[in-house]
């Protein structure tokens, strides 16, 4: 029920808000090609206008603020989120949710949220090596993060777009949640197909790719995750919602 009940309230807020008075946006200091990203993506200005972005994995419910970050994501056997202090779960059953809650809250906002996650404060942007796959040369930009940035400030991103339309197209992740060390070994995700959402493109789906021994793509690794029921908002939801969940 409050899985449905999202769904219908940010849909009828997204149609309700259109003429709200947008807040003045902040001067941005991108590299220039990739500003040229994040306008093909929709811009910047409707990216921290917005408020409130939900969408669909499978069976959980991914609903973040994007102002303060708080999450919510809900199954229908468990719940999980961040109310601004602490990361929560609720649960069933002891074996309802078998990740780590820490790790998973927010994984998914990342990934869906590209490439506009990359445009947070205390980023640095240092131009890398294209990406060459199926003979096509891909162009990329390594984001990493000033110290006491976040839970993991060593993490770093690469992301390579396309040189003609400047859209998206691969993203490239270290995970130091876990060792607290930086890390040189790189995940890689092709970002399949997209959503146009309010003016935004988010997307479709994502695959996860193997890689060589120097690092190229090769093939998928699994299935295509894919994304459904996408809404975005500039109407903020009521703080009580990312509180814990009493299922």
């Amino acid at each position: 029920m409050k899985k449905i009940l999202v769904l219908f309230v940010l849909a009828a807020i997204s149609i309700s808000c259109k003429n709200e008075e947008k807040k003045e946006t902040k001067k941005e200091k991108f590299p220039n090609e990739l500003a040229k990203v994040f306008e093909k993506h929709g811009g910047i200005d409707a990216w921290r206008n917005a408020k409130t972005l939900s969408f669909n994995k499978g069976e959980e419910v991914h609903t973040t603020d994007l102002q303060s970050r708080k999450i919510v994501v809900t199954a229908p056997n468990y719940s999980l989120g961040f109310d601004g202090k602490e990361v929560w779960l609720s649960q069933k059953n002891s074996t309802a949710f078998k990740g780590n809650k820490d790790f998973y809250y927010n994984l998914y906002f990342y990934f869906y949220a590209m490439p506009f996650v990359l445009a947070d404060d205390g980023i640095i942007y240092e131009k890398t090596t294209d990406l060459v796959f199926d003979g096509v040369s891909y162009p990329g930009f390594k984001i990493s993060y000033k110290a006491n940035i976040g839970s993991s400030p060593d993490d770093n991103y690469i992301i390579y777009y396309n040189k003609n339309s400047y859209q998206m197209e691969w993203l490239a992740y270290t995970v130091t949640f876990n060792s607290k060390n930086p890390s040189e070994k790189y995940s890689i995700i092709r970002y399949n197909d997209w959503n146009s959402v309010n003016g935004l493109l988010l997307p479709k789906s994502i695959t996860w790719y193997k890689k060589d021994s120097v690092g190229v793509p090769k093939e998928p690794r699994r299935a295509a995750t894919e994304f459904t029921l996408p809404l975005i908002s500039d109407t903020k939801v009521s703080d009580s919602f990312f509180e814990k969940s009493t299922k």
